[in-house]
């Protein structure tokens, strides 16, 4: 029973990670369009998203390249780079330019170049599981704001639609995420989130014991014997990629006795760009919030981000391992859909047609 308990306590705080990741998102929309953060000339144009979806794959491939040459490092060292990166887009707009310098012409906010700095050093000297993770919520929350001001109505749809197809076909048909998953478990970079199950969990210690463990049999391969995972789709024995598809086995124990699960920073991320496209290009049902962009169709994309992501969780905890994105990405774009209608637009206005 006290396992149980624990298990429904990781996923309550995994709900309440994405929340935090969504909530971020939304606080980001209007103070990244100022600051002129839009990725794109034409945020409706829905090529956007296949030129996006093409540079996954790009991505997938040059990491399961560098997986198969043994070059682990050099993934490493682009993700903590990436990590940095998007801190400082984050903290940019979010800390007061109290100290700047000029360079090249331009000022440097030297407060926020510190927090991306101190981030990158956090990761690469103590990756522990609350660094990892408070690293993905500024991560994912900037990255998810950048989409949503950047992908219109339509171009985000179809996005999160050829994610979902794509997270689905790697995980339960060519399983080449498997061997990704495998191969980045133990780079210790935001990737993921670990949500521990007991607060004396070390995410460190843990793959000291399974490096011991390999090294005393002889194996080569490192795996996580501590932890329950889902990629947004995991398993009792399954870990996860970094853009949302179920990961190797790692473990024979059940999920629900555990010290962690992991979940897929991309599936926080994903889902979450339909709710800031949404709040940044729908007018209608408007919700005063302080501090946030937010209207209707936002908000019920959020609920559906969320029902979509406890069922998921439930299955998970059943000991199968399942695609995040279908769920995640499915419940998000109904709940966007319903909430759309809700504040007077025609399918074909909520569709962005």
């Amino acid at each position: 029973m006290e396992q149980r308990h624990r298990a429904y306590a990781a996923v309550a705080a995994t709900v309440g990670i994405f929340l935090l990741v969504q909530l971020g998102a939304l606080a980001l929309v209007e103070p990244f369009q100022s600051a002129g953060y839009q990725a794109v000339e034409n945020p409706d144009d829905p090529t956007n998203s296949f030129a996006y979806f093409g540079a996954i794959l790009i991505a997938t491939g040059v990491m399961l390249a560098a997986i198969k040459f043994d070059v682990r490092w050099f993934i490493r060292g682009i993700l903590v780079f990436t990590s940095g990166l998007l801190t400082w887009y984050v903290l940019n707009v979010v800390v007061p330019p109290l100290v700047s310098v000029s360079v090249g012409g331009v000022g440097v906010n030297v407060l926020a170049l510190a927090g991306a700095a101190a981030v990158i050093v956090g990761l690469l000297v103590h990756p522990e599981w609350y660094v990892i993770d408070a690293t993905g919520i500024v991560m994912g929350a900037g990255a998810a704001g950048i989409f949503g001001i950047s992908f219109g109505l339509l171009p985000a749809i179809i996005l999160l639609v050829v994610l979902a197809v794509y997270d689905a076909i790697s995980v339960y048909g060519t399983e080449h995420m498997l061997d990704l998953a495998e191969g980045v478990m133990d780079l210790n970079v935001p990737i993921m989130f670990v949500v521990p199950t007991t607060l004396p969990y070390s995410f460190l210690a843990a793959q000291r014991e399974a490096t011991d463990g390999a090294d005393a049999t002889g194996s080569e391969e490192v795996s996580e014997p501590d932890a329950a995972t889902d990629d947004g789709g995991a398993s009792d024995d399954r870990a996860t990629d970094p853009d949302g598809s179920a990961g190797d086995a790692v473990t024979d124990e059940g999920p629900l006795e555990r010290d962690a699960l992991f979940i897929g920073l991309g599936d926080a991320v994903m889902p979450t760009i339909i709710v800031a496209s949404a709040a940044f290009f729908i007018d209608e049902g408007l919700i005063q919030v302080p501090g946030i962009a937010l209207n209707l169709a936002s908000l019920s994309a959020m609920v559906g981000t969320m029902v979509g992501l406890v069922v998921l969780m439930t299955m998970v905890l059943k000991g199968r391992a399942h695609a995040g994105l279908p769920l995640l990405n499915g419940g998000a774009i109904g709940g966007y859909l319903a909430g759309a209608l809700a504040s007077g637009l025609t399918l074909t206005q909520a569709l962005g047609l």
